[in-house]
């Protein structure tokens, strides 16, 4: 008979394998970082809170505070190699001023999840108390993970452009917090169904704000590079004469 814990099973991997797709989901936003060598508007805050949030549930996942949790270290895991990864081509192509606060930020996170580390094994005896622990404070790693393109959103409002707010980063926001929330309402989880359902009604303002701006943002990008061949033109329509004057001039 199919139980309700057959069930937690399988959205729970599809749930893993939606978060693997968002965290690799960026892949072309950090192919066009590379390829112009140049952050530009792109902003660092989303990878900086999944980079943390991804710290935390490893620590959460592990034996010694909540057993029988593989499949949240090795997802979370990844998440945070890959994390540590797109952190470090923005510090490669950010400015200096930039680059100088993202090493600052990445430097506390990680002292703050060493520390609590340290505390979590050393003060509290017993892994139900800490995964309460780490549970409560995962929770809030993950709202800040999921609320970290509000500062994108503004801006998305502000220009009306969609250009810096990566389509499939959207999309797989949305999609991993429907499963999550699918998975802990199947055996009540208020640790993962908080942040989750949150991160869901997140995802989806992104997607219309997608929607909403996608035409304008076309016109913007199309106006500018007609902008640009003009500019390309006249540049070369300059030296072109110019150059047939200097021939005249020795004629």
């Amino acid at each position: 008979m199919f139980s309700k814990d057959d069930a937690r099973t399988i959205v729970g991997v599809i749930g893993n394998i939606i978060a693997l797709i968002l965290f690799l989901s960026p892949v072309p936003t950090f192919y066009r970082i590379w390829k112009k060598k140049s952050v530009e508007q792109y902003s660092p805050v989303p990878y900086l809170a999944t980079f943390i949030n991804c710290g935390l549930w490893v620590l959460y996942g592990l034996p010694l505070v909540h057993p029988h949790s593989t499949l949240v270290v090795t997802i979370n895991g990844t998440g945070f190699v890959i994390e540590i990864v797109y952190l470090s081509l923005f510090l490669i192509f950010s400015d200096k001023k930039k680059r100088l606060r993202l090493v600052v930020i990445v430097v506390a996170e990680c002292v703050f999840m060493a520390v609590l580390a340290l505390l979590v094994l050393t003060v509290a005896h017993t892994t139900k108390l800490r995964s309460v622990i780490v549970g409560s404070i995962c929770m809030v790693g993950n709202i800040m993970m999921y609320a970290a393109p509000l500062s994108v959103m503004k801006m998305v409002i502000t220009t009306k452009s969609v250009e810096y707010m990566p389509f499939f980063l959207s999309l797989f926001s949305f999609l991993n917090g429907i499963s999550w929330t699918a998975y802990a309402l199947i055996r009540f989880d208020i640790f993962i169904v908080a942040p989750n359902g949150m991160g869901s009604l997140l995802g989806l303002a992104q997607l219309l704000l997608y929607a909403t701006f996608y035409r304008s943002t076309k016109r913007m990008m199309a106006e500018r590079k007609a902008q640009g061949e003009i500019g390309l033109s006249e540049k070369i329509d300059t030296y072109k004469n110019g150059h047939v004057s200097h021939v005249n001039n020795h004629v």
